[in-house]
């Protein structure tokens, strides 16, 4: 098949979250199975061009809105196999920042923004001679594709036959903006009712994407069951629900290439489930950078992620500091996030010395180090569409800690106490209380019952949650797709 993906991010150009680890990892596994995959996303201004070989390649472009014609140019480079195609238009994307500006407020013409992108990305497709048998698009940024191709294409001889699959991964996210920007995305007065594009006198990019995809899919089999609820679904759900079997959940996979304790550089030692001498190294390693008490014997609970209450940062905020007093445990964290929660975590390095490093901001590397040398990872998220941390953690024996929610329920089998299988521990209240006597099971799991750690820690390293799988499942949604267009 001829596959043209549509979305605002792709590592390595552009990241603020799983999105762009999806966009830049599977179309590689998708052509490693035999088909022609093509990135379309924005040139971002703060986008190293040397750095990535990005190259021109087509200018000027025209592209037509609504209501009025566009003129951008279009620059590519090469992703490890896979062509990307990026949309200069220093209007829109020539300023700091993806969605919003330094104080995180987002840009008020975001709609037209992305509206844009999409719209120059099936121009490119016909500029090009690319003639795709599926549009992907991601989240609300692109998720107008599906409505383009239904509205403005279904005659045309070279995008008229695509189908195509939008992906949710997360849909609090909506892309709700005012009414005002609907004549420059030329999607039809008709169209702007209750049951496609309206949402209380606004437009919702994602709602009309969603009725209009021929398939639907979300990052993760739990996260699509919970979506279908009202709670789960951010008044969504009744439109999801009306899919039926045309939505779907699809577990993101792993780039083993990049997250693989055998072969990562970025960690002070390598090691495999037949030797893990080397994670007793990089604890101790891990235990030194972070002014920890250096041993071996102590756990050490890692905490990488946005530090924000949909994670569930703000509960382990209201029981770190019982956990500590009451167990002996030592914590690593490393984010950034909401003001209030990077102030109370990096401040507890100085109320608790030698139990406690934090660490305010990303940093790769320290990523892998936390992965690599921690003995528990915790994720207490209030909802996780997908999560990748905990995979990550698996592969590296590091047992994950985790509210049995989304990918995260989905990914994680639950401690048997009897038999000492399982390769986490989940709980499933939203509190600081179930993650209290939570991790007190994993840290009594460390001390008294060794052998079912050992067990668990073999059975997880075996866990394979690579790409190619996802991406066979990819191949199923895409001729169920083209099955129903």
């Amino acid at each position: 098949m001829k596959i043209v993906f549509l979305a605002s991010e792709c590592v390595p150009y552009a990241k603020t979250g799983g999105l762009a680890d999806v966009v830049g990892a599977l179309p590689q596994a998708l052509q490693r199975l035999g088909h022609e995959v093509i990135v379309v996303m924005p040139r971002y201004a703060d986008m190293n061009t040397a750095r990535y070989s990005l190259r021109p390649f087509l200018a000027p472009m025209g592209v037509w809105m609504g209501n009025t014609e566009e003129w951008c140019a279009v620059h590519t480079a090469d992703n490890d196999g896979v062509p990307v195609y990026f949309i200069q238009f220093d209007k829109y994307f020539g300023r700091p920042g993806l969605y919003h500006d330094a104080d995180f407020n987002d840009y008020l013409d975001n709609p037209r923004r992305f509206g844009f992108l999409t719209r120059a990305g099936l121009q490119l497709c016909k500029d090009i001679g690319f003639k795709p048998d599926i549009v992907h698009a991601h989240d609300w940024h692109t998720a107008l594709a599906a409505a383009y191709l239904k509205i403005w294409h279904w005659n045309d001889p070279l995008l008229g036959r695509a189908a195509s699959v939008l992906t949710i991964h997360n849909i609090a996210y909506q892309g709700v903006y005012s009414g005002e920007h609907y004549d420059y995305l030329g999607l039809q007065w008709p169209n702007f009712t209750p049951d496609k594009f309206e949402d209380h006198g606004r437009i919702n990019f994602l709602k009309g994407g969603i009725v209009y995809a021929d398939v639907v899919n979300t990052v993760s089999p739990t996260y699509a069951n919970e979506t279908r609820t009202p709670a789960g679904g951010y008044g969504l759900a009744p439109y999801l629900n009306n899919k039926g079997d045309r939505y779907v959940g699809i577990l993101n996979g792993v780039d083993y290439t990049r997250w693989d304790p055998a072969t990562d550089p970025l960690i002070p030692a390598r090691y495999s489930p037949a030797d893990l001498s080397g994670k007793a190294l990089c604890k101790r390693e891990l235990q030194r950078r972070f002014l920890l008490d250096v041993n071996p014997d102590v756990p050490v609970i890692g905490v990488v992620s946005r530090l924000v209450s949909q994670k569930g940062l703000d509960l382990l905020a209201q029981t770190i500091e019982r956990i500590v007093d009451t167990m002996l445990v030592q914590f690593v964290i490393l984010g950034s996030g909401e003001k209030t929660l990077e102030a109370f975590y990096g401040e507890l390095p100085a109320r608790y010395p030698g139990r406690i490093g934090s660490y305010i901001g990303y940093n790769e590397e320290l990523a892998h180090w936390i992965e690599a040398g921690s003995d528990f990872f915790i994720m207490p998220s209030i909802y996780e569409p997908c999560g990748l941390n905990q995979m990550y953690s698996l592969k590296y024996g590091t047992l994950p800690i985790v509210r049995a929610t989304g990918g995260l329920d989905d990914s994680v089998q639950q401690y048997d106490e009897g038999s000492g299988a399982g390769t986490g521990f989940k709980f499933y209240e939203p509190s600081a209380h179930a993650i209290y006597y939570t991790v007190g099971w994993a840290v009594s799991t460390y001390y008294d019952r060794k052998p079912h750690l050992r067990q668990m820690i073999q059975a997880a390293m075996a866990q394979d949650f690579s790409w190619e799988r996802s991406a066979r499942a990819y191949e199923r949604l895409y001729m169920q797709a083209l099955a129903v267009r």
